[in-house]
Order: structure tokens, then sequence, then C-alpha cells
């Protein structure tokens, strides 16, 4: 039987992601020091990455390796079993919070959006991807600052969590995804300005420095973000047409 610092911790998060964290774990076969993982070993990598997510959902609280390691009753040398550094925590943490993206907008988006309800489709998917960075803001917001301080790991990171959304984008224009075409361009164009302006609209230091008071409804961005993706989507599914 497992005692206390054996037994999985990933309940104490939402059931959907607490799943993901168990599959992301249950994929991991050998520590740092190619030692092979057992139930146990994945029980502590498991238990490190609830704690994580958890020490990141805590307002105020600093997010540091030590304090993870507190969490879980485990030195530092045993945790730096499982992680080298910081960026290296942090995209084991991401990889079962983005698992939970399908279902968060993915799965809207994968869906062709007819022409009579684009607007709304569009409205819908900005405001699914608005949730899901709500939901994870300060993850979301810690891994877009380290990609700003060109860590290399977080800015590929931040690459690839975006390409699957301006492909699909792209395919809603009715299009292919080609690295050299219009359609890419000005999908990647969009998601850029919707990404930034949702980090806007979720980052509470960024809101107060710019006085958006509580007040001020997300769908300020919300709102012309989505017209500008009706609008790019309309441009390119009638370009074809005519073409």
């Amino acid at each position: 039987m497992l005692n206390e610092q054996e037994a999985p911790i990933a309940s104490v998060l939402p059931p959907q992601l607490a799943a993901a964290v168990s599959d992301a774990c249950a994929s991991v076969s050998h520590n740092l020091n190619g030692q092979k993982l057992g139930r146990k070993g994945r029980v502590t990598r498991e238990r490190i990455l609830a704690a994580a997510i958890e020490l990141i959902d805590t307002p105020g609280e600093p997010f540091t390796l030590s304090a993870v390691a507190r969490r879980v009753s485990l030195g530092m040398t045993s945790l730096y079993n499982y992680f080298t550094d910081m960026t290296e925590l942090l995209l084991a943490v991401l990889e079962p919070v983005m698992a939970t993206a399908e279902e968060a907008y993915f799965s809207h988006l994968r869906k062709p959006w007819p022409d009579d309800e684009l607007y709304a489709h569009c409205h819908e998917f900005v405001r699914r991807y608005h949730d899901f960075w709500l939901a994870h803001s300060r993850l979301l917001h810690m891994r877009n600052a380290l990609a700003d301080q060109h860590d290399l790991r977080m800015m590929q990171h931040r690459i690839d969590s975006t390409r699957p959304i301006i492909r699909l984008l792209v395919r809603q224009m009715g299009s292919e995804s080609v690295a050299s075409s219009p359609c890419t361009a000005m999908a990647t164009m969009l998601m850029i300005g919707v990404e930034r302006s949702i980090t806007l609209a979720t980052d509470a230091e960024i809101r107060t420095l710019i006085r958006m008071g509580p007040d001020v409804s997300e769908e300020r961005y919300l709102v012309p973000g989505a017209r500008l993706m009706e609008f790019a989507i309309r441009d390119a599914r009638a370009t074809k047409a005519t073409a």
C-alpha cells in the first residue's frame, strides 16, 4: 500500500487535467539518470507535476523548483532526477495542459463553419481560446515571458502550439496550409493579433498598468478579433470561389 508521499495527488486537479497528467507521466519510462521508472517513480513524477500546477495557480506564490520540491516533500537532489531546470519542468506541465486544448477549442475549430454562421463560429472560437488562456493564465504567461527572453525551448513550444491553429484556420478559408501562401500569412497574422489581445485581457498586472479595470469586459477584444477572423475567412473563400 502506498504511503502519503507515494500516493498520487493529481486527483486534486480538475478530472480532465488530472487524467492528462497521468497520461503524460505514463509515457515517461526512465528518469534523467536512466533508471527505469516503476509505479513509485511514475507517481512521484505525477505528484511533482500536480504540485507545480497547483503552485502556478496559487496567486502570490513564487514559482520555483525549491517551492515545488517542498510541496511534494522531496529534496532538490531527488527533484533533479526528474527535471534539470525550471524550463524543463514547465514544459512537462504544459504537456498535459495543452492536451486539454482539444476539447477546449480545437474541437470547435475542426468543424466546418458555414458562411451564414461564420461570425458566430469565429466568436465562439475566440471565446473558447480566451477561456483556455484564462484557466491557465499564469502558466501561459510564464511560457511567453520566457519565450520573449529567447528561451529557445519555450519559443519552440509557443510556435508549435500555434501552428495547428493556423493550419485549421487556413482550412476554414478553403485552402491548404502552405507556408508561402497568402492564406497562411493571413492566418498567422490573425493568431498573432488574437493571442496578443487575449494576453492583455487575461493578465491582471497588464490590465492594472493600462488602467483596464474589472468593469471592462474582455468582449472589448474578443468581438474585434472575431470580426477580423470573419472578414479574413470570407475574403479567402470569395477569392477562391472567383479564381
